[in-house]
């Protein structure tokens, strides 16, 4: 029999020593999935016990997670093929003649890379290798040429197919082609906000970003042949993400079709070989590898929380503050840009997810503003697509966010580590924009979601 406690101190202890672990800098997976043990043995009975087993094995057995290794292959083989680099290419010589049009070709570039990919780390540190030099060549200032590869890069948290969308869909019981569907207009909405904040400011001062000299601007034939050239990728795109819109194909079947897509498009690119094969294959499994250990982990962990009243005492917590559905909403969403600071997302979503989407499910959303309001039956997708743009942003919030420093890893020594937060800024400031018009005008994600599935 375990050791009687309180939930609240319970709640102190393990996500203080959770804290302690994690600054200590001990990986999440062995630091949530060890504790969770020690607390099952110490807190625990010989009934919590069993949810080791009974926790973990549903996960081994989800369907709907086998897409993660196959769209993690897709991404790694249409990497290895030279696509990012073709891609930039192509962009930035239709959008060259513009001001600031490097700038905003990083970011259309990697609003189709996100689509493309739906891993972020792959599109930040390319994107850093090759668009960043470009645009440092060509005098730009290092807050938009930084600030768009960041806010850039993090479209492939959200655009589909993304592996957070799969994620979140396991854990929330959600389907992940309503997820994704719900997610694109979102993610197309703040692509279209970074390229006319960048349109707009390289506009009003020129000498932000300038347009490409005449030497450099290419003629309608050269356009034409470029665009030629990224043909097979993109057609391989639209029919992974059309099969899934249509309904005719699941998201895992759809996985399928991508990967063997993506090795059609490496030979068609000469870039089929053995060795990019094999490193395509390894990075597949280090990343599967990785979330598969977190999910473990943070299962564990979680469960033995929830199973305490772990769940109730969060949910009376927050309805006791009085702050009403919105409010409540609103606590949710800083605490995750909070934990964005510390954690990566695979941690955040096993970690926050379980205890928020119960709690989400019996609030009511009665609309701000005089705004329509949600459908208690659409209220998980919502807040689902709500979670994903406020992923976006812990990416990026200084001074821990993952993706301020898969940029500098690959900046040009000039490019400084204040020059990158000060980049940062803006284009956060975009993203809680469009953070509050997904809350504030809930069409936003559920229209088309709505008018696919009826």
């Amino acid at each position: 029999m375990g050791l009687e406690i309180d939930i609240a101190w319970l709640t102190l202890i393990m996500f203080g020593s959770l804290a302690i672990l994690l600054m200590a800098g001990l990986p999440l997976a062995f630091v949530t999935g060890g504790l969770g043990c020690v607390f099952l043995f110490v807190f625990g009975d010989a009934r919590i016990l069993n949810i080791l087993p009974s926790r973990i094995f549903p996960l081994m057995t989800d369907y709907q997670l086998s897409a993660i290794p196959l769209f993690i292959f897709m991404a790694s083989m249409l990497e290895r093929a030279g696509i990012i680099e073709e891609l930039f290419d192509m962009v930035y010589k239709i959008l060259g003649s513009l001001r600031g049009g490097l700038a905003m070709s990083t970011i259309l570039a990697s609003t189709i890379l996100a689509a493309m990919c739906g891993v972020i780390g792959a599109t930040e540190v390319t994107m850093g290798m090759i668009a960043l030099p470009a645009m440092m060549k060509r005098k730009y200032d290092p807050t938009i040429a930084c600030g768009s590869i960041l806010a850039g890069g993090t479209l492939g948290i959200l655009i589909p197919p993304s592996i957070l969308a799969i994620l979140f869909a396991v854990v929330a019981q959600q389907s992940v082609g309503e997820l994704f569907i719900g997610a694109v207009v979102p993610g197309l909405l703040l692509s279209g906000m970074y390229i006319l904040y960048v349109g707009v400011r390289c506009f009003v001062n020129p000498t932000l970003g300038p347009a490409l000299s005449i030497e450099e601007q290419v003629d309608t034939k050269e356009k034409l042949r470029l665009l030629g050239n990224m043909a097979a990728p993109l057609i391989l795109v639209t029919l992974v993400l059309g099969v899934i819109f249509a309904g005719i194909a699941t998201p895992v079947e759809a996985a399928g079709i991508g990967t063997f897509g993506a090795i059609i498009v490496s030979a068609l690119h000469r870039r089929l070989n053995w060795a990019n094969l094999r490193e395509a294959s390894l990075t597949t499994l280090r990343v599967t590898g990785m979330v598969l250990w977190i999910i473990f982990g943070a299962t564990l962990f979680v469960g033995f929380y929830v199973v305490n009243g772990g769940q109730a005492f969060i949910s009376e917590t927050l309805i006791a503050t009085g702050l009403g559905p919105y409010g409540i909403l609103t606590v949710m969403m800083v605490l995750l840009v909070i934990l964005g600071m510390f954690l990566d997302w695979v941690g955040i979503l096993l970690l926050a997810v379980p205890i928020f989407i119960p709690l989400m499910k019996t609030l009511t959303f009665d609309g701000l503003f005089g705004m329509p309001g949600i459908a208690p039956e659409e209220a998980a997708l919502w807040f689902g697509v709500v979670y994903m743009v406020n992923m976006q942003m812990s990416f990026i919030s200084p001074p821990f966010g993952y993706a301020l420093f898969y940029l500098k890893s690959v900046a040009p020594p000039e490019v400084t580590m204040a020059q990158i937060y000060r980049a940062s800024l803006p284009f956060l400031v975009l993203q809680a924009t469009g953070l509050a018009i997904c809350i504030i005008f809930p069409d936003v994600v559920l229209w088309l979601p709505r008018l696919v599935y009826g």
